[in-house]
């Protein structure tokens, strides 16, 4: 199979509203909204750094447009459209029915088509770009927590670390548990309604993709504040409770991987309820840095750091 076959085969489909021109020309012609702001974010998957080579293709089709659209969502963006740029070491045509598969499925249920891209031949690598849009003066940032603001979290986090680390064998799970963790892992769940829902209600927003500790930080120097945070508030699953403390905590505050929101709002602002849990895990200060405490208000010594594809 040729790659103008492959494409064809897999991920071409007739243009979507909002699409004038999609796969197969030399570029996309998107029709914007009227006067909305564009919002567009890039991120790469290569196996052995971001996947294990185990993982189902349809998983992973599902993974790699995920943790684009987690982009979007902690911008408060309406998904418009995303590139696929795939290189593959040879064509497997069931890997990639699978794959495309994943990707199909969560580009359907989050309204998002396919608009163009590349294929080539190399080691597994995948990379996406979505496009987004957002009403002016509504979008999401790192830079508007202000002292006082309440700092939350969706979702549960560190089962997709958990998972990591029974990968690597340092942690033993039965069959049910492992399943639980396992998926959090493989099969992310983009927030995308509760980031447009926080439009107008979130001072300041990011998603956990580097651990909690990192991406918090994040937030605090953009925004020139600092904040307490409460480790024993952090939502955690009963799988990942009944581990050790020491392993709970390095897997809540540095797993990364959880690809839930993490923001900050006014003290007793009216949250949006979308079926989607949320949690107050902390306070915006003054004070620079962040400090990480227990449900007594006693700081906790962790030694964590987020992860760096730099330094990891």
């Amino acid at each position: 199979m040729g790659e103008f076959d492959l494409i064809r085969r897999f991920f071409q489909r007739p243009a979507a509203p909002g699409v004038e021109v999609g796969v197969g020309d030399d570029c996309a012609v998107l029709v914007p909204t009227p006067g909305a702001r564009w919002l567009v974010s890039s991120d790469m998957l290569v196996e052995g750094r971001h996947f294990l080579s185990t993982v189902a293709p349809e998983r992973l089709g599902h993974k790699a447009l995920a943790v684009n659209l987690s982009d979007l969502a902690a911008c408060g963006a309406t998904p418009r459209g995303f590139t696929l740029a795939l290189a593959l070491p040879r064509v497997d045509e069931a890997w990639l029915a699978g794959f495309a598969r994943g990707l199909w499925a969560l580009a359907d249920a989050s309204g998002i088509p396919l608009i163009g891209g590349d294929t080539t031949q190399g080691p597994l690598n995948i990379c996406i770009t979505v496009f987004g849009e957002a009403p002016p003066g509504q979008v999401l940032l790192r830079s508007g927590a202000r002292i006082g603001d309440e700092i939350w979290v969706s979702g549960r986090l560190g089962d997709a670390r958990l998972a990591l680390e029974v990968f690597r064998g340092t942690v033993a799970l039965d069959g049910a548990g492992f399943d639980i963790v396992r998926a959090a892992m493989e099969y992310p769940t983009p927030r995308l309604a509760l980031g447009q829902a926080l439009r107008g209600i979130a001072t300041a927003a990011i998603d956990i993709s580097d651990g909690l500790l990192g991406d918090l930080g994040h937030i605090l120097a953009a925004s020139g504040v600092g904040a307490q945070l409460d480790v024993d508030a952090l939502p955690r699953s009963s799988v990942l409770a009944s581990q050790p403390m020491a392993l709970q905590q390095e897997c809540l505050l540095a797993g990364g991987d959880d690809y839930e929101l993490v923001f900050t709002a006014l003290a007793g602002a009216v949250l949006p309820d979308v079926g989607v849990p949320l949690t107050r895990i902390g306070v915006i200060e003054a004070e620079p840095g962040l400090r990480v405490v227990d449900a007594h208000g006693l700081s906790v010594e962790h030694g964590l750091r987020s992860f760096d594809h730099f330094a990891s």
